[in-house]
């Protein structure tokens, strides 16, 4: 099946928005007008491909990036069919790693948009995530066919929010119920249908009352497009018409380099979607547009560079774990260069291990059809890799490489987690650990002082699903706790800590002596260790042993326990001793310093701040500001939306959104509605932090952290 098609005829997208815009919905039509299915499952029905979760199709949501393929022959065009590897991502906030692994390797995007709501919260986050990876996209403004639905004002929201970048290569023909087609605005045709579920769209000359509007708008986004090639331009300029196919090609350029986004719009649950195929055929890059794999050479800093081929040495990259029902474990990779064969062994640059590839798989949501190689280019999944996780590189043994990692947020809640009945303990330490291997926004620790289990995840909804997953998939009975807010420590200023550790017991005493410097780092920047040892002061072999400690240290901060972050630890002088001393000497006296320089470097705690955005009708605008300020909140903005609603936004503290919902509700009679994100760590107030540490039991190195 992969021989068949050129890597120039291969597309890897995904599919991305705010929960409820549509991408499923879009995802599904998709596969139905390629024949890939015969019927388009409802999310509401809980019927659909992509949902394949018991949890998805209960709840309506996307849960889990779900893989699949499909083919297309453009609609009315003499290019080539198509292969196209699809991922639909989650929209809800508390799976934002999912959209994050998955842009990491796919080369192109289509962002989807709620016609009757513009640009959401989560539209924002996923946009920015797929700037950070320099991932070229388009735009579907979705849902408006329906009451409510605008695509100019849509349109409008994208170039406040998001890019002035956006634009059209297409206009709805008609407003809500009353749409029945687009206008190209690159072939200059009117395309109709009678119903939205038609496969068929029919050519027509374009409406009378809407030949100017076409021509302003057809005349900007040539403007615009005719930038990224100076010849197109200059022909542009000097009064030629540009043909079809210059057009295409000035809007692929631009689209390429980010700097231009093609803007559709339509019913993303049928034949509108035949748009969005064309668009990704003739705009959204091959893996041969991407730039050439860049990595390292492992345990050095030497660049390495491959480009996309068959025979350039092997380059993978996994980027999910999943528990497939089936087949158990499951890893997703995208193979960068070389060609990936089943019953062979790889390996892998992150572990310095080998590991040998089983079967091999093109995926389709939860089935899948075994093929005998995955090459350059494209997605696939693998089953038998044992030690193979998120992030991790695969390559030749011969040639090794390792690529950068996927960078995921840190967890903001915690709860505390406790099997039902003995039989239970040993199976949820499993599934703990199996969950954790698939998700790596998931983690786990022991909390030493009242010896509970501590799970921590994105948000409330992440941490219920993932007990959920443990019950139905792993048979496992857990009580789960009240969810806490998982805290921070940090410091101010800088500071020198100084600890000898020195034990003399009948024979071999222990001797260990380490001078560090301790300063913040920059937010977001977490943990930096610099050696600065001269003379030969502390020896080399015991260099890892005080960052160990100091690493350890710095999982229980001093004023309430919690983890400190962004620091930067210099270690800079120290002594030993020839028979005594020993790593576990330089550990104790690394972490002992730690916290000696961590009390007098103004630690402060910093707490996880939520971009929360409140829609309200307008009557009841001043008591849900009211009671945003009351919760700490700091507002940020105020926008209109369709129906007489106005949407708040603002900065909130995660300790004070617990119950906000209900809260909400009942300010505005059950009609207005929320959505949170995490959005940064900030200090804490002192009075605020007083009381958590009061509850804490004081000083923090009695407890473990969060």
């Amino acid at each position: 099946m992969f021989a068949v098609k050129p890597l120039e005829q291969v597309r890897n997208i995904g599919i991305i928005a705010h929960i409820d815009a549509g991408k499923t919905t879009i995802t599904e039509a998709i596969l139905f007008n390629t024949g890939r299915i015969h019927k388009i499952g409802e999310v509401h029905e809980g019927d659909t491909q992509m949902d394949w979760m018991e949890q998805e199709r209960e709840r309506g949501i996307t849960i889990t990036a779900a893989a699949t393929t499909c083919f297309w022959k453009p609609f009315s065009s003499d290019a080539p069919e198509i292969h196209i590897n699809i991922i639909d991502t989650p929209g809800h906030v508390d799976f934002t790693a999912e959209v994050e692994r998955s842009l990491r390797v796919l080369d192109g995007a289509a962002v989807i948009f709620d016609g009757k709501m513009g640009v959401e919260p989560q539209s924002e986050t996923v946009w920015r995530q797929a700037n950070k990876y320099h991932v070229p996209r388009l735009c579907f403004i979705n849902k408006i066919n329906q009451v409510g639905g605008d695509f100019y004002r849509s349109l409008d929201s994208i170039h406040k929010r998001l890019s002035k970048n956006a634009h059209p290569i297409q206009l709805p023909i008609g407003f809500e119920l009353g749409i029945r087609g687009i206008v190209d605005l690159v072939k200059m045709k009117a395309y109709v249908y009678k119903e939205y579920h038609d496969k068929i769209l029919t050519e027509e000359e374009i409406p009378a009352d809407m030949l100017e509007k076409v021509k302003e708008y057809r005349a900007r986004l040539i403007e615009k497009a005719v930038e990224a090639d100076d010849q197109l331009m200059e022909k542009y300029l000097s009064g030629v018409e540009l043909t079809e196919d210059e057009i295409k090609l000035a809007i692929r350029k631009s689209t390429l380099k980010g700097n231009f986004f093609p803007v559709l719009g339509g019913d993303g649950r049928g034949v509108m979607v035949q748009t969005i195929l064309d668009a990704v055929a003739h705009y959204l890059p091959s893996p041969l547009d991407k730039p050439p794999t860049t990595g390292i050479k492992p345990g050095t800093t030497e660049q390495i560079t491959r480009k996309t081929s068959n025979t350039e040495p092997l380059t993978v990259l996994a980027f999910k774990v999943a528990s497939d029902p089936f087949v158990g474990r499951l890893t997703y990779v995208r193979v960068y260069t070389g060609v990936l064969k089943s019953g062979t062994y790889v390996y892998n640059s992150s572990t310095d291990t080998r590991e040998r590839i089983g079967r091999l798989l093109l995926m389709h949501a939860n089935s899948r059809e075994e093929i005998p190689e995955i090459p350059a280019g494209h997605i696939g999944g693998v089953i038998g890799l044992k030690n193979t996780k998120t992030s991790h590189t695969l390559c030749d043994e011969s040639s090794p490489i390792l690529l950068e990692t996927i960078d995921f947020p840190e967890p903001v809640i915690f709860v505390a987690i406790e099997p039902k009945t003995k039989a239970d303990q040993e199976k949820m330490g499993l599934a703990l650990q199996r969950l954790a291997d698939e998700d790596p926004t998931f983690r786990i620790r022991s909390d030493e002082e009242t010896n509970q289990t501590i799970i921590a995840g994105m948000g409330e909804l992440h941490l219920d699903i993932l007990v959920d997953r443990m019950k139905r998939e792993f048979k496992v009975e857990a009580n789960v706790g009240k969810p806490q807010v998982a805290y921070k420590e940090t410091i101010q200023k800088g500071a020198e800590g100084e600890e000898k550790y020195v034990k003399q017991t009948g024979g071999r005493g222990q001797y260990g002596h380490a001078v560090i410097f301790l300063e913040p780092n920059e937010p977001g920047k977490g943990f930096e260790f610099l050696n600065e040892v001269k003379g030969g002061h502390i020896p080399q072999e015991y260099i890892p042993a005080v960052q160990k400690g100091i690493e350890e240290a710095m999982t229980r901060g001093v004023m309430a326990g919690y983890p400190v972050v962004d620091v930067k630890v210099h270690l800079r002088d120290g002594s030993y001793h020839d028979v005594d001393s020993s790593e576990f000497a330089f550990k104790v006296a690394g972490s002992l310093a730690f916290q000696k320089a961590a009390k007098q470097a103004s630690p402060v705690l910093i707490e996880p701040i939520m971009s929360v955005e409140a829609v309200t009708p307008e009557n009841f605008m001043g008591d849900v500001m009211g009671d945003l300020n009351s919760r700490r909140g700091q507002i940020q903005r105020m926008d209109d939306k369709e129906g007489g609603l106005k949407a708040i936004g603002a900065k909130v503290p995660l300790a004070e959104m617990f119950g906000y919902a209900t809260a909400l509700r009942s300010l505005s009679q059950g009609r207005a509605s929320y959505t949170m994100e995490f959005c940064e760590f900030a200090k804490v107030p002192n009075n605020v932090a007083e009381k958590i540490i009061e509850e804490r039991g004081g000083v923090g190195t009695k407890r473990a952290g969060s």
